[in-house]
């Protein structure tokens, strides 16, 4: 069997699979770039060869394996990180499997590696006085403080997604009647974001600043350009920090862009927007999706609790009649 250039391969499958075939976004082929920088970086580190003269047959399940714990034992990436990555190397092998079917086995049990289990927790989410004390964080005498600030509000409001709110242009943004914003969110659809009175005026407020072309960023960074994932993420945990010295209760919490998504989400939910409004609202595909801001809630448990009778006698606990149901219930 003749080596495989792994270099080639994974140029084709990038070049030829994700965009010409497929017709992946962005952010697609950006976090299955972002896998195989890691995948690559751990091989050249592990195998000490140069990242273009590795070899396919080099990338194994039991590496693929080894690479995985890598994620989570030294990185400290969560089991969806790990379920994340993993898919992306799937997507990969899946397309050498039929480009290159000598290696099929290899392929085929690469692909047999499982996702990993994990526990779903409920929501992060903040309430209206952890929000409000987090808007009021940035200092306005500042050009980036008043950017954060109003960047913050937006997130709030709306609901946008890291690279949503990342990638919004002038362009997306209507004022006046009917204020709202326009965004491309995840499957590459479109959706129309209302804003409320004042929000729409703190926004008319900043963009007001600058004269920029319709194709610049709402929220640039320091150098005019789009903000990064990162820089987002590193925003939002400088102004908690900060927010924290006025409100207690963000003391040691871990609040990241996605918390506010969802801090977004439950203030809608706790108003008495329907559950299918608060989809259309976030762009989920299904509200299958949205379930979740109902288990996070305990004031709505708390209002069927109310709600529920009592039965007017006391609970009984099931007493097994037989050894081996006692066995099974002891277990």
């Amino acid at each position: 069997m003749r080596p495989a250039d792994f270099s080639s391969l994974l140029q084709r499958f990038f070049a030829d699979r994700l965009v010409g075939q497929l017709g992946a976004s962005p952010n697609t082929i950006a976090g299955y770039r972002d896998t195989f920088r890691l995948l690559i970086g751990y091989a050249a580190d592990y195998l000490g060869r140069a990242p273009s003269k590795l070899k396919l047959e080099q990338f194994d399940a039991a590496f693929v394996g080894q690479f995985l714990d890598f994620l989570e034992n030294e990185r400290g990436n969560s089991s969806r990180t790990r379920n994340t990555r993993l898919a992306a190397v799937r997507a990969f092998f899946r397309y050498v499997s039929f480009s290159e079917p000598a290696y099929a086995l290899q392929c085929q049990r690469i692909l047999a590696i499982p996702a990993k289990r994990y526990q779903h927790r409920p929501v992060e989410f903040l309430t209206e006085l952890e929000a409000k004390a987090l808007i009021n964080a940035p200092n306005t005498k500042t050009w980036i403080g008043r950017r954060d600030r109003t960047l913050l509000l937006v997130m709030f409001q709306t609901g946008l997604r890291n690279s949503e709110i990342t990638s919004l242009k002038y362009c997306d943004v209507e004022l006046g009647t009917g204020a709202h914003v326009r965004c491309l969110g995840k499957g590459r659809k479109t959706r129309c974001t209302p804003l409320q009175p004042s929000v729409a005026e703190d926004l008319t407020t900043w963009l007001s600043e600058g004269g920029r072309t319709p194709d610049a960023p709402v929220f640039p960074s320091s150098r005019g350009g789009f903000l990064s994932a990162d820089a987002l993420q590193r925003l939002v945990v400088r102004h908690t920090r900060n927010a924290s010295r006025s409100c207690q209760s963000l003391i040691g919490r871990s609040v990241t862009p996605h918390t506010l998504r969802h801090s977004a989400a439950m203030s809608l939910l706790r108003r008495g927007v329907d559950i299918t409004v608060i989809a259309l609202w976030l762009g989920h595909e299904s509200t299958e999706t949205t379930q979740i801001y109902l288990h996070a809630d305990m004031k709505i448990k708390e209002r069927a609790l109310a709600h529920a009778t009592s039965l007017g006698r006391p609970p009984e606990r099931f007493q097994p009649t037989d050894t081996l149901l006692a066995f099974l219930e002891r277990l």
